[in-house]
């Protein structure tokens, strides 16, 4: 009687091939993916945040948190080093109550310093009573070629949500953007469901990540860590 262990291992291929058993998952058997910490203090402290029409200052209230000034246009603080192509970015970002100055949120997929893909939120829109203003509380968009204006005149609605009523506008918020090949999802705040979930638009597909803000928008960040 043949009882070796390659007999039985030829044994059942042979069943999993006929059908009679099911082969194993290897999904489940795969690791998650590491979590990468950055400090986004200690990444300018080292001039490792490269910022382009902002400058870039450390926050004295939060420990690793950085401040990007208000100025006319966009503006990025690059997180040099790295390239990002799909996973989760997950970062805190806090900016204003005040009615359209306050853009703030993350940019990845960096092909040069105007071309890349981003998600943002505007918080003066968190609890507006304005039914459209509401509408438009986080943003996604890929400039230049689908900046948010080209987004709301071609695709209404479609690129831009409210989010959860939880979400206060003066606060530290959870920004949490799970990118595919093809889709992305936008978790705002604490709620479990997405804010946003869309297409993704345009060819791009691997970069850098950075800092975003809107025009005339200031905005603190803190605490990015990435997922491959």
């Amino acid at each position: 009687m043949h009882s070796s262990p390659a007999f039985a291992a030829a044994a059942l291929i042979g069943l999993w091939a006929w059908g009679v058993m099911p082969a194993p998952s290897t999904a489940a058997a795969q690791p998650g993916g590491a979590t990468q910490r950055i400090d986004l203090a200690e990444r300018l402290a080292a001039g490792r945040l490269r910022a382009v029409n902002r400058a870039v200052t450390r926050l004295a209230d939060k420990p690793g948190a950085v401040r990007l000034d208000a100025k006319a246009d966009n503006g990025v603080a690059w997180v040099e080093g790295m390239d990002f192509a799909t996973g989760t970015i997950e970062l805190d970002v806090r900016g204003k109550d005040v009615q359209g100055l306050s853009f703030v949120g993350v940019a990845f997929h960096r092909k040069d310093d105007n071309t890349y893909e981003s998600v943002y939120v505007r918080p003066f829109n968190f609890r507006t009573a304005d039914p459209a203003r509401h509408q438009h509380a986080v943003q996604y968009m890929t400039v230049p070629e689908f900046d948010w204006p080209i987004l709301r005149a071609k695709f209404p609605e479609e690129f831009e949500n409210p989010v959860d009523a939880s979400v206060a506008p003066t606060d530290w918020v959870a920004l949490r953007v799970v990118l595919g090949a093809a889709r992305v999802q936008i978790f705002v705040g604490a709620a479990k469901t997405p804010a946003l979930e869309v297409r993704k638009l345009g060819n791009l597909t691997a970069g850098q990540i950075g800092l975003w803000v809107g025009n005339n928008s200031d905005g603190d960040f803190a605490n990015l860590r990435l997922t491959r």
